[in-house]
């Protein structure tokens, strides 16, 4: 392949940019120097070595990241929660080497956290003031950009409604070009009636002279042979142009855009547990099995014990579950049945299930024979949060009968969910009610972070445990 070819999509690194990504290293540079004169502790050369580091370390992750992007058409939260992920990383990564590496600590802990706290104020900061700076210029007519909507499909104006709703990013909109139609359209849930200013023909001849900056094309897939003449046509012009991709036909779960060896792609399913978040996820699995392991294995044993004694058999009893990425697993219960199903045909438990032993059932209100699965997420089968595992038979019906059923592996199951604390547990004797809960499960996945987890952890000590489905 010629070498022009190679990487498609390119970044663009602004003046703007190029002095946030200045501004940073000189905000924890002199965040870590202010730290040592307000501690009055003394300079050494092993604290130039560590300051050194974690800015190269930040340097190199932020970049990875592609922290210094244009942020034009991003909400300043996506902004500001990217930087603190980069400068925690650099920070625990210079942290752990001291910590666990080195012979002598070279920072003491009140000095690591002050700087680490300050940096972090620093880095977000100076970002806020600088949106708040370009907003009240673009409210001006400064900084601005003429752009223009090359089809005034559904595509189309979800695209207006979404610049029309964020004046912030500073898009001046003229309007609609559309070969099929000429009539003002209605934005949904505005007032606003946007024109259509002409036909592709126009859109070509207005950009040539230089009054368009931008050209956002949203035509449909079907219209290959125009967006090409549209893309060539709007070569000889010095307008910037996209092509917003009509994906959003499908039910987007978690996409987002991969190069492979430089041929940009869109996933339309994808799993949010990829890189640095498949790391936090795994590091709260572990942190927080272990502490509550550790707080319930005496009310484990005794509940074991209460198993045994009130029904013949065994205490705990594996059933295969389908895992992450529908690999299967064993998950750990307490036996709360005189049967123990686990084959091609598994009945759901109902209300007065004849099955269910008098423990049992109050264990299954409790959910406490839930507890063993703990054990399934220190061994990385399970996740403390996450859609519940299913039985096999279960997911071999639902799959045929509910539209994206098994996307909700594209994450570990967990021990409580998103379906669990919103009131959709316990028997699903309507293909509606299990609709719902694969509903929630797809919802969760989409918009997964670690305080969502913690968030449903915190509603699950509250009202996940008992529930008047759990029996």
């Amino acid at each position: 392949m010629p070498k022009y070819q190679k990487g498609i999509l390119h970044s663009r690194e602004s003046m703007l940019s190029l002095m946030h990504r200045w501004l940073d290293l000189l905000v924890i540079a002199a965040a870590f120097f202010g730290t040592l004169h307000w501690n009055d502790t003394p300079l050494q050369t092993e604290y130039i070595l560590c300051v050194t580091a974690s800015l190269f370390l930040f340097y190199l992750i932020s970049d990875f990241s592609q922290l210094y992007g244009s942020w034009r058409g991003e909400h300043s939260l996506l902004e500001l929660r990217k930087v603190a992920s980069s400068w925690a990383t650099a920070f625990a990564a210079v942290f752990a080497v001291d910590y666990f590496l080195l012979p002598s600590r070279t920072l003491p802990n009140t000095d690591g956290l002050l700087w680490f706290g300050l940096a972090l104020a620093g880095l977000a900061s100076h970002r806020v003031v600088l949106r708040v700076v370009v907003r009240r210029l673009r409210s001006r007519g400064i900084n601005t950009r003429s752009v223009a909507i090359a089809g005034a499909g559904p595509l189309g104006q979800r695209l207006a409604n979404t610049i029309m709703n964020a004046p912030w990013m500073g898009l001046d909109l003229l309007g609609f070009y559309d070969d099929m139609s000429v009539e003002p359209v209605s934005l949904d849930g505005t007032s606003v009636r946007l024109p259509i200013n002409g036909n592709m023909a126009n859109l070509i001849a207005e950009a040539r002279e230089g009054r368009i900056d931008k050209v956002y094309i949203t035509l449909p897939m079907r219209a290959e042979l125009k967006i090409k003449w549209l893309v060539d046509a709007l070569s000889d012009t010095t307008a910037s142009v996209y092509l917003i991709p009509d994906v959003f036909v499908f039910d987007l779960l978690h996409a987002r855009s991969e190069s492979i060896n430089g041929l940009p792609s869109i996933s339309i399913f994808d799993t949010p547990m990829d890189g640095a978040s498949r790391v936090i996820k795994r590091m709260e699995d572990i942190v927080l099995a272990s502490v509550i392991l550790a707080l319930i294995s005496v009310p484990m044993l005794l509940i074991g014990l209460g198993v045994k004694l009130t029904s013949p058999g065994p205490a705990l009893f594996r059933q295969q579950r389908y895992g992450i990425d529908g690999k299967p697993i064993s998950v750990w219960k307490f036996r709360s049945m005189r049967v123990m199903e686990n084959g091609a045909n598994v009945v759901q438990a109902t209300r007065g299930d004849a099955r269910i032993t008098p423990f049992g059932a109050f264990l299954r209100r409790t959910s406490l024979d839930e507890l063993p699965q703990f054990i399934n997420v220190l061994l990385g089968d399970m996740s403390i949060v996450g859609p519940r595992p299913h039985a096999v038979a279960h997911n071999e019906e639902y799959r045929t009968l509910i539209s994206g059923y098994m996307l909700r592996h594209k994450v570990k199951p967990g021990i409580t969910g998103w379906a669990q604390v919103n009131g959709w547990r316990g028997e699903t004797d309507t293909l509606d009610k299990m609709a719902k809960r694969v509903e929630c499960d797809l919802d969760y996945i989409r918009h997964w972070s670690l305080w969502l987890d913690l968030k449903i952890v915190f509603m699950t000590v509250f009202k996940g445990f008992v529930d008047k489905n759990a029996y």
